[in-house]
């Protein structure tokens, strides 16, 4: 068998290079005319590498790829995630151009999330073919474009893609150091509507139905769903109510942000913020769920089968989680085998010292190949 660690480390140089090319791309997740640009610069890499490659369109945000390698193979695809919209604007690229320091960092923005993690999933299937270890079985690679304002144009077609596959690998980088991400937590939101009665506050408030009372009641009772100990964190973070100071206020909005650990724990949650009823007679609440990402709870068969794969090819790996979603929740929740963080390493998600450490670049794309070999 290829020493696979030492086969990526000669690839390393070629791996910073198309790290820097797809980082010249402002992806911005709703600048669809820049991160379409974006895609035709991956379809045309993908094509020439052997894929075979449907193009996806979408009308507000980016297209989205599906690339299909060894497409002949019997067995059940595995499937490599990743989205090419990033947090930051045109224009960063300007302030912030892409530059590597003295210690092995590579900077600019969506170097880590996920530029990188893009890089080494595919120099995972091209190593794979070019020492002819690809798997007896097709290997997808879906690109999708609104993962960063919560995947709403492309959670159904990552379902549907997943379904027909046996495995599915997250190309979202790493914790801050370095750890696999076996779970996630789940992330709802919901707006919350309260509509009251407006009085004169002077002259007759006694006509008024206050809204604000009405609402301070409600959350009262939503902030007892809270269960740390759980994981589960049901969050007011943002109100807004009231017309001026000498009206009885007759409507309010409100937002709550949730996380929870478990399918059953969301499922309670969102069971009791759904069913509200009012306190004060005649007042009105209606509560929208906003979004919505399942928790991806941890699944101990499959890290245990990736570490023992990791370790024959002298990788050692760990495993953690994270507070907040990535597409791999979507897969999760089916009942399909997903590990997460399998991208670079490095620091500074949605920040302005963003960057992925460049000899993680090697290392990740050993582990992805080793994967997709021997899963």
């Amino acid at each position: 068998m290829t020493d696979l660690r030492g086969f990526f480390a000669q690839r390393q140089q070629a791996m910073i290079e198309l790290l820097n090319d797809y980082i010249t791309y402002e992806t911005f997740t709703t600048d669809k005319a820049r991160v379409d640009d974006f895609i035709q610069d991956v379809q045309t890499g993908w094509e020439k590498n052997g894929a075979q490659v449907e193009r996806i369109p979408r009308q507000d945000v980016g297209d989205v790829l599906l690339g299909k390698w060894n497409t002949d193979a019997p067995g059940k695809p595995l499937l490599l995630l990743g989205h090419a919209d990033t947090v930051w604007a045109a224009g960063t690229l300007a302030q912030r151009p892409a530059h590597q320091d003295g210690e092995g960092r590579l900077y600019g923005p969506g170097a880590l999330d996920m530029k990188g993690g893009l890089v080494v999933g595919l120099h995972a299937i091209l190593g794979l073919r070019d020492i002819d270890q690809l798997p007896d079985r097709p290997i997808w690679y879906l690109l999708t474009t609104d993962e960063e304002i919560g995947s709403k144009q492309s959670r159904q077609l990552i379902e549907e893609t997943a379904k027909q596959c046996d495995l599915v690998l997250v190309l979202e980088p790493p914790t801050a150091d370095g750890a696999l991400k076996t779970w996630r937590k789940g992330v709802a939101t919901y707006k919350l509507t309260v509509e009251g009665r407006a009085a004169h506050a002077g002259n007759e408030p006694e006509q008024g139905i206050n809204a604000i009372i009405e609402f301070a009641q409600q959350a009262v009772e939503i902030n007892k769903l809270n269960d740390y100990k759980m994981g589960t964190s049901v969050s007011l973070t943002v109100v807004d109510g009231g017309s001026a100071t000498n009206v009885i206020p007759a409507s309010l909005t409100a937002y709550i942000d949730t996380r929870t650990m478990t399918l059953r724990d969301k499922a309670r949650v969102e069971d009791a913020l759904m069913n509200l009823h009012p306190f004060i007679p005649g007042a009105k609440v209606t509560m929208e769920l906003r979004s919505d990402r399942p928790p991806m709870e941890r699944n101990p068969a499959v890290f245990d089968r990736i570490r023992g794969i990791a370790n024959g090819v002298g990788i050692e790996v760990r495993e953690d989680g994270a507070g907040g979603g990535s597409d791999g929740n979507f897969t999760a929740a089916l009942g399909i085998p997903t590990i997460d963080g399998l991208g670079a390493e490095g620091q500074g998600l949605h920040a302005v010292h963003e960057h992925v450490l460049v000899n993680s670049l090697p290392k990740k794309a050993a582990l992805i190949a080793a994967i997709l070999r021997d899963w």
